[in-house]
């Protein structure tokens, strides 16, 4: 089969690899029908995530057709359609009974290498460096699913593909950001970063009850769709003070929440910049927490900090003062995917939202190295992209 696979900083190539096969009995073979690039995608074609390793197979935001099942799978069959969980959960642990899936103490068996790491191991997840698990990814005509009788998820055949694709990862990681919020009715939520988390954190907040929300970014074309879709405000950082423009638009009070869809990769103008940019070049931190910074000085007194952006592991010159002093939360974490798959599979099939407003270009398998280089870089106003596999 074709696959997207990994070799080093910024080279991704489609290879002809073996095709996936049964191992456990809890095991499914999908035959992907679409894929796509996350943004959190990027950090491995970046080379910011460590123990990646030649050949890999990326992509963790995935559905396709059940084509083989292990013998203890029962609640599917052949032929099924389905989108994955980029999360994969056991289902019986003590995380997964308390529906912390992406916390799963059973999946990832390179649990050791996260616990050097981090202290503790999260769960497995597809395509996503040998970190957490070493798992083939998505992007390619076929995938091993382990598992398959707790993630998976049936697809209703009146919806298409591109309609419940996001379900894998992005569009319950945006509602799971709002959601940390704990919105009240009439609150004013700020998010940094308007790639697809971010929008779809904007359309899950107002789904929650915010009043308000003010999107923070500098490309204009994603200013624009979280304008003109999404219905946020908008700052563009390059032409103003953000701190500055948050306390002006919300009286001096500050947003009630602050949502980090940015994560370790982040821009603003300034010296600050240039110091976490070199910082992380020498790996002297190995994230940018630019936004995370700005969210945390920016949030009102009492107020909650989400933040979805990926981060790998340490960074500097956090202002831990002002998170004690003025009673801030942070709530984070890898999503909890298999949570919120079905709750929002009926928003969809409610119409209070249709995730396929953030898709702006839909590409072949075999463009998957062009498909890098444009979203990484910007270019063609690239804010999502689908790949058809087969």
């Amino acid at each position: 089969m074709k696959a997207n696979c990994w070799y080093g900083k910024h080279d991704v190539r489609v290879k002809e690899v073996p095709d996936p096969t049964i191992l456990n009995p809890r095991d499914a073979i999908v035959k992907i029908t679409l894929t796509a690039i996350c943004g959190s995608d990027l950090h491995l074609y970046d080379g910011y995530i460590p123990t990646m390793e030649h050949g890999d197979i990326l992509g963790h935001e995935f559905m396709g057709e059940i084509v083989e099942l292990g013998g203890r799978v029962n609640n599917l069959k052949i032929g099924d359609r389905v989108v994955v969980p980029f999360t994969i959960s056991c289902g019986n642990c003590f995380f997964c009974e308390m529906q912390l899936y992406s916390l799963c103490e059973n999946s990832n068996p390179n649990a050791w290498m996260a616990e050097k790491l981090w202290g503790h191991s999260p769960t497995g997840i597809f395509g996503y460096s040998h970190l957490v698990g070493g798992y083939a990814g998505g992007q390619a005509q076929y995938t091993r699913v382990p598992f398959a009788d707790v993630g998976p998820i049936k697809v209703p055949t009146e919806l298409t593909d591109e309609q419940v694709l996001f379900l894998s990862d992005i569009l319950p990681t945006g509602y799971m950001a709002a959601e940390n919020c704990n919105i009240h009715p009439g609150d004013t939520v700020a998010v940094w970063g308007c790639g697809p988390v971010g929008l779809f954190a904007i359309k899950s907040a107002y789904l929650l009850g915010a009043e308000r929300v003010i999107a923070i970014d500098r490309i204009p074309e994603r200013l624009r769709m979280a304008h003109e879709k999404a219905g946020a405000e908008t700052i563009n950082y390059e032409h103003a003070n953000v701190y500055d423009t948050l306390m002006e638009m919300t009286g001096g009070r500050g947003p009630d929440s602050c949502i980090d869809a940015v994560g370790m990769e982040a821009h603003m103008p300034g010296p600050l910049y240039a110091y976490d940019r070199v910082k992380q070049a020498l790996m002297f931190e190995t994230g940018r927490p630019i936004a995370l910074r700005e969210a945390i000085m920016a949030c009102r007194n009492g107020g909650t900090i989400s933040v979805p952006g990926v981060y790998g592991g340490l960074v500097d010159k956090m202002p831990l003062g002002s998170i004690m002093n003025r009673a801030l939360t942070i709530k984070t974490g890898q999503t909890h995917v298999q949570r919120y798959m079905r709750p929002l599979l009926e928003r969809i099939q409610n119409g209070e939202i249709d995730p396929t407003f953030v898709i702006t270009h839909r590409l072949s398998l075999e463009d998957a190295p062009m498909a890098y280089q444009i979203f990484k870089n910007k270019q063609d106003e690239c804010i999502k992209v689908v790949l058809s596999p087969n």
